[in-house]
């Protein structure tokens, strides 16, 4: 079997990641803030450390900022729904995921301006187009670091400037690009950054989070409220992060599991990651140039891009494509709208959809061969 679906979820996960969480369930997995006795303090102290590798990541001042929650779609909406109120508008951009979509689309419905920046037909987000729809009533600005539908690499750096001279709060959504491709929260002028742990973080599912300011955090309304272990003789939720923003009971053993995902990147390098799924995707790109029944769909240029290839097949049935590609060769990737509609009419395959590849790491050149090798029988090639 080969796994072309590492947008949807990483497979294999890190090295140390089952055994962590095993360790930690079999060891103790007490509460945090919630026992005056070594074993609480001791996994305590492993949060800690996970939120500080976490602030490390993403050049965040204090580990502090960093909130853990149930997935980066937790995340999401705690930050929108936090944060935005209705009078308010919020601009986003065709390429969002419905993870944005969808929470916005109830945000509207309850008196929120809700914009849309154009994208190209290669994804590419109109930086004119952006900036026009920000005005004085904008009270954020939400942005996909790279697309999970065609992999295109969005302009935050660019918007993060814009958003810092107009005063409006930049929320950036890393799932495609945490643990993969380089974000510095300062450098970037990015104010609050949801990320997934169980994608290029390697991490195990349900967990994400959502890293933040504390004045951003003083402007939010707490999405879930309830037991902190902190303040405990108030009413309302504590002022403080991440108190603030973590009611109940935290996932401990995901957060060891993430916690031992995050050593395992930091010593093999975000840069040899990066490289190395760039290299694949090229000669996936390069390959694909000699399959005339194939479109490859987004930016031509792998270095516009994260590791993902959407293809589309004009003569085909892309679903059937992508049935014959599992039930006849073994290999899995994704076929549909990829939760992102927007984006693909911004790219001109709606409602068809596309057949997305997306490659990890830990991939082969002889997985990809291979790959090309069946799409060529499968479109009447040789």
């Amino acid at each position: 079997m080969i796994y072309f679906d590492h947008a949807s979820t990483s497979h294999p996960k890190a090295p140390g990641v089952a055994r962590a969480m095993l360790e930690i369930l079999e060891r103790g997995c007490f509460n945090i803030n919630r026992g005056g006795y070594s074993g609480a303090y001791g996994v305590a102290a492993l949060v800690f450390e996970a939120r500080e590798k976490i602030a490390a990541l993403f050049d965040c001042p204090s580990a502090r900022q960093v909130v853990f929650t149930g997935g980066l779609t937790q995340s999401l909406n705690m930050a929108l729904k936090g944060l935005l109120r209705p009078g308010d508008s919020v601009v986003a951009t065709q390429m969002e995921h419905n993870a944005v979509v969808r929470p916005l689309a109830q945000l509207k419905a309850q008196g929120v301006g809700v914009e849309f920046a154009r994208c190209g037909r290669d994804g590419r987000l109109d930086l004119a187009d952006m900036e026009s729809r920000i005005t004085g009533r904008t009270r954020l600005v939400v942005m996909s670091q790279a697309s999970n539908v065609c992999g295109v690499i969005l302009p935050v750096r660019e918007v993060g400037g814009i958003c810092r001279e107009r005063g409006v709060p930049l929320l950036v959504d890393c799932a495609q690009t945490a643990g993969v491709i380089p974000v510095s929260m300062r450098r970037d002028n990015i104010d609050l950054l949801a990320f997934s742990g169980h994608k290029g973080l390697l991490g195990p599912q349900g967990l994400g989070g959502l890293v933040l300011s504390q004045k951003i955090a003083d402007e939010m309304v707490p999405l879930v409220a309830g037991g902190t272990g902190s303040h405990s003789h108030k009413a309302d939720m504590p002022a403080e992060l991440p108190d603030r923003l973590e009611a109940g009971t935290l996932n401990l053993p995901g957060i060891a599991a993430l916690s031992a995902a995050l050593d395992y990147i930091n010593e093999t390098g975000l840069d040899r990651i990066y490289a190395r799924e760039m290299a694949l995707l090229d000669r996936l790109a390069t390959g694909l140039k000699a399959i005339p029944g194939a479109r490859l769909a987004g930016p031509e240029d792998p270095a516009d891009k994260c590791a993902v290839a959407a293809l589309d097949f004009p003569g085909l049935d892309n679903a059937e494509v992508a049935a014959r590609l599992d039930e006849e060769f073994g290999i899995m990737t994704r076929c549909g709208l990829h939760c992102a509609p927007a984006a693909h009419e911004a790219l001109g395959t709606f409602p068809r959809g596309l057949v997305r590849c997306s490659l990890g790491h830990k991939n082969t050149e002889a997985e990809v061969d291979e790959f090309l090798a069946a799409l060529s029988r499968i479109t009447g090639g040789r």
